[in-house]
């Protein structure tokens, strides 16, 4: 007995620490790059070719309901995958989630359009929606825990970034492969077949990233809860019956996360090429240069949470959105692309912020036995508050009620935020290794 369990625990050591992190980002870079490809074509294409043509604003809220689709799968992928992540092992799921989205994504890409087969077209878009979802829901949760759970002490919200950091690298190559493609073909040759190159070409990225999976082993959490026999049958049950309140605390805790994203990518997108008159590439440039800040401030603020705690730093984050709200009329609907550029910048700045503690104070909030299924859950139900529905209400506010509107949207979201955080308290310390 003394052997294997020496034997067991030595093998999450074979997982360097290059290996660990390289691991949890590239899965997280590739499903971020899927999601994000659907949100911008969401915007620029699926309204044009996938829903009746008339009204644009009806097609464009349309295909934002299509969008939306994804954020209900992602609670049903946490249970599926999250229920496998904590019976059988991370590694194993973590390659199933990364196959669900992949596949989903390149079917995007080969679906014919409402040209073709009418009513058919939006249901099989849909369709795979819900399998990006789907898969999604999976992979968060398990490559955060890949990082934290192999993290060394004091350095598990530095760890628990590089998956955060999958967010903006895949929004950077999403982005900038449609940026590429609207400068290098004229508007028939790109809604006739190059929209359809990022969908097919993400299968390449899925090969990298399963070679990758596929070489790493468990982490020493998760080989604990082997070697004291702790696994729970039902893990999603076990969840909602004993840490109802955590998983109610987290997915608030997340809710502004989710709103100040959407709002910065999708809405000001749609908002910006629609009403404020940029063209598609012009706004595309303003918004990958504006992702840079997000990138640049997820690494300092997993030190700022290593060193004065997540919910500290959360907090005063929290707080910055709420003000933030408040001025987006103002920066967003003046058309100047100055004023625009630095709205762009600071909120995704700020987006940075919050996201990059998050992942690690929402794990931190479970037991190990159903660390997957929880932190999975709490992210993913703070997606549908937050998320699926955000550009579509942003877009009805501003369309009604002006941009003013949107602002407090966001700020209120933050208050939720702000609430949820001072309700947490202290997080639990709960040991990773």
């Amino acid at each position: 007995m003394r052997s294997h369990s020496a034997a067991t625990g030595d093998q999450p050591r074979l997982n360097s620490k290059g290996t660990v992190l390289f691991a949890s980002l590239i899965g997280t870079t590739i499903e971020f790059f899927d999601f994000y490809i659907y949100a911008t074509a969401a915007v620029l294409v699926f309204p044009k070719l996938f829903f009746p043509p008339g009204d644009a604003t009806a097609a464009t809220l349309q295909s934002l309901a299509t969008f939306a689709i994804a954020f209900f799968a992602r609670p049903v992928g946490s249970a599926v995958f999250g229920h496998y992540g904590d019976r059988i092992g991370r590694k194993a799921t973590l390659v199933a989630a990364l196959l669900t989205m992949g596949i989903s994504t390149v079917a995007i890409g080969l679906l014919p359009t409402y040209a073709s087969i009418g009513t058919t077209a939006p249901l099989l878009l849909a369709l795979c929606r819900f399998g990006q979802g789907l898969g999604l829901g999976g992979e968060w949760g398990g490559a955060v825990l890949l990082a934290t759970e192999n993290a060394p002490p004091g350095k598990r919200a530095w760890y628990g970034m590089f998956p955060q950091l999958g967010a903006p690298i895949g929004f950077f190559l999403s982005g900038g492969i449609f940026l590429l493609l609207s400068e290098t073909m004229s508007d028939a040759q790109f809604f006739s077949y190059g929209w359809r190159i990022p969908f097919l070409a993400s299968a390449l990225l899925v090969l990298v990233g399963l070679f990758v999976r596929l070489r790493i082993t468990e982490t020493p959490a998760f080989q604990k809860v082997l070697e004291k026999n702790e696994r729970v049958k039902v893990p999603v049950v076990t969840v909602f019956r004993e840490h109802g309140r955590m998983l109610f605390l987290g997915t608030i805790i997340a809710l502004a996360t989710f709103v100040l994203f959407y709002l910065m990518t999708v809405f000001a997108l749609s908002w910006g090429t629609a009403a404020l008159g940029y063209s598609r590439p012009r706004f595309l440039q303003l918004q990958l240069f504006s992702v840079l800040f997000f990138a640049l401030t997820i690494p300092l603020s997993a030190v700022l949470a290593d060193r004065y705690g997540r919910r500290a730093t959360m907090i005063v984050v929290s707080i910055a959105i709420v003000l933030f709200g408040l001025v987006l009329a103002p920066m967003f609907g003046s058309g100047s692309t100055v004023e625009v550029t630095l709205f762009m910048s600071l909120g995704l700045a700020l987006m940075g912020m919050t996201y990059g503690p998050l992942g690690t104070m929402l794990s931190e909030l479970f037991p190990a036995e159903v660390r997957y299924t929880g932190s999975s859950l709490t992210f993913n139900f703070a997606g549908i508050l937050g998320a699926s529905l955000a550009p579509y209400i942003a877009t009805w506010l501003a369309s009604n009620y002006g941009l003013a509107y949107v602002g407090y949207y966001l700020s209120i979201a933050a208050l939720l935020t702000l609430a949820a955080l001072l309700m947490t308290g202290r997080a639990r310390a709960l040991k990773f290794a």
